[in-house]
């Protein structure tokens, strides 16, 4: 049976008129009354089956109820199918990821049969209730798939239990997408850090990661600001790929894109810290836990949207959804852009590393944590450092040296000692010597390196002879020894001294020895 499109009764009034007394035709009258052909010969068909083809249509408008009697039955009666439950199916779709309005729809066919309306009137109707919601259900979130974050905007005040003084404390928040399932804390700066470690610690209260964090576009987050292709923190991206989580920053001055995080934020500043708005705290921990007790409270509470709370919302939707937590623990990784300095070392935090000398004035990318620094080209281990935290230090690996430096850098009295002791017994006692001359060693090393360098030039047997006679001749200095040895001195002997017998002086002023006795 063919089905008529219902109609008003003004319009049907106005088809029948048109028809009859205008003498139109059917697709004029189409045209005239915005409705379809098809639906004008539905109604002139129905009309003429009744026997009105040839009635007067009456002018008073008074008369439209005997009108509306009269052709009672024009409107096709539509067979009754229950309104779909648009909540559950809303529901449905945001547990399961796969799940379409196409195969919901099929299934409802396979239920009731073929309904009155078509698969693109089953969307309109979803699509329909879906705008008659709150602003906050207008996006839709599968279960598992979004965290929002953000920090709210008021602040609260630590103070310290001795001195006095006061220091502010934001407040982290993260809300899930599908369940409105909420996570706050507090840290002492928004820094990136802190910003990091509260992911962490909310993907651990969780008990699992989902699929992409919606962050705000601080500069902990994102480095350079972009409608289209935001630049990711590099810090931040580490900790992404860590928990293997999609970071999709809100775009710049569009707060509908982390609508779940604006209002999540509004909560938490109503419930939690309104709440706290009269109550000292004297350390980050003791706030932390009260924030902890009202935050149970907030997500066990029943909401009047949903007439379930966020924890149930929570284990029925986001919970099973959840990707599981790596198996060892976050540890807080700073990633860092730094040139390396013509002494091939790095700046980082105020101490200096050393890398190969080759990379002088190259880029690198450094990798802190609380234990190690790595040094990066690109993705190739450069160096590697213990962690120090020595202001103004440095940590230097010899290998990464020039082999000038590296013997520059071996040098010490030890060392010297030893090489000199190789070269003879007169090249050691003058080391030495010069070595204990000087207030500090290290003010003699100069001079210890130019002298053993001549047995290189001269030989160690002249070396070792051209000491003995400067030690001889008490003439101990390194410009003396070259000269012995450049003029081949010490290959002479040593000089004789003759000393002649004193004669008795006889005068008259000198009394002698007798004069005492």
């Amino acid at each position: 049976m063919m089905t008529t499109k219902p109609i008003s009764m003004t319009k049907l009034h106005a088809i029948l008129r048109l028809k009859y007394a205008a003498k139109l035709s059917h697709r004029d009258i189409a045209k005239s009354l915005n409705i379809s052909p098809g639906t004008v010969a539905n109604y002139v068909k129905k009309a003429s089956e009744l026997g009105l083809n040839q009635w007067s249509i009456p002018e008073d408008k008074q008369q439209a109820p005997f009108l509306k009697t009269k052709l009672k039955r024009f409107s096709t009666r539509k067979k009754c199918y229950p309104v779909p439950d648009w909540l559950s199916i809303h529901q449905e779709l945001k547990q399961h990821k796969h799940l379409t309005l196409q195969l919901v729809f099929e299934e409802l066919l396979e239920k009731f049969g073929e309904p009155y309306y078509s698969y693109s009137h089953f969307c309109r109707g979803y699509r329909q209730w879906l705008g008659t919601q709150q602003l906050s259900m207008r996006q839709a979130h599968k279960g598992g798939e979004k965290l929002f974050v953000d920090y709210c905007g008021p602040t609260i005040t630590i103070t310290c239990p001795t001195t006095q003084e006061t220091r502010t404390a934001q407040v982290f928040v993260a809300v899930l997408g599908a369940s409105n399932y909420t996570y706050a804390e507090a840290t002492y700066t928004q820094q990136l850090e802190d910003w990091c470690m509260s992911h962490a610690r909310c993907f651990e209260f969780l008990g699992g990661v989902p699929d992409i964090v919606v962050p705000d576009n601080l500069k902990s987050a994102v480095s350079k600001t972009c409608r289209y292709e935001p630049d990711i923190n590099p810090t931040y991206h580490q900790l992404a790929e860590y928990f293997n989580v999609a970071v999709i920053p809100a775009r710049p001055y569009k707060p509908k894109d982390k609508s779940k995080a604006e209002v999540g934020v509004k909560i938490v500043e109503r419930w939690i810290m309104a709440r706290l708005r009269h109550q000292t705290f004297h350390s980050l921990a003791q706030l932390n836990n009260e924030i902890a007790k009202l935050l149970e409270v907030m997500n066990n509470k029943v909401m009047k949207q949903y007439q379930q709370s966020r924890r149930a919302l929570f284990e029925t939707l986001d919970k099973p959804a959840l990707k599981p937590l790596p198996e060892k623990s976050y540890q807080y990784t700073q990633i860092k852009t730094v040139r390396v300095h013509i002494d091939y070392h790095v700046d980082i935090d105020k101490h200096y590393y050393s890398v190969p000398y080759q990379w002088v004035k190259k880029k690198l990318r450094a990798q802190i944590t609380n234990q190690l620094v790595q040094l990066y080209h690109e993705d190739t281990l450069i160096a590697q450092h213990p962690r120090s935290n020595r202001v103004g230090g440095h940590t230097t690996q010899i290998h990464h040296m020039p082999k000038a430096h590296q013997k520059q850098h071996n040098q010490s009295p030890i060392n010297l000692r030893s090489w000199a002791l190789s070269i003879g017994e007169n090249t050691h006692q003058m080391v030495e010597l010069w070595l204990s001359r000087k207030r500090h060693p290290e003010q003699a090393y100069r001079a210890c390196l130019g002298l053993l360098s001549l047995a290189k030039t001269y030989s160690k047997q002249r070396l070792e002879q051209a000491c003995y006679r400067a030690i001889t001749m008490q003439i101990t200095t390194l410009k003396s020894i070259k000269n012995i040895l450049k003029k081949g001195l010490d290959k002479q002997p040593l000089p004789i001294e003759k000393t002649e017998p004193i004669n008795p002086v006889q005068h008259h002023n000198i009394r002698g020895t007798d004069y005492y006795h």
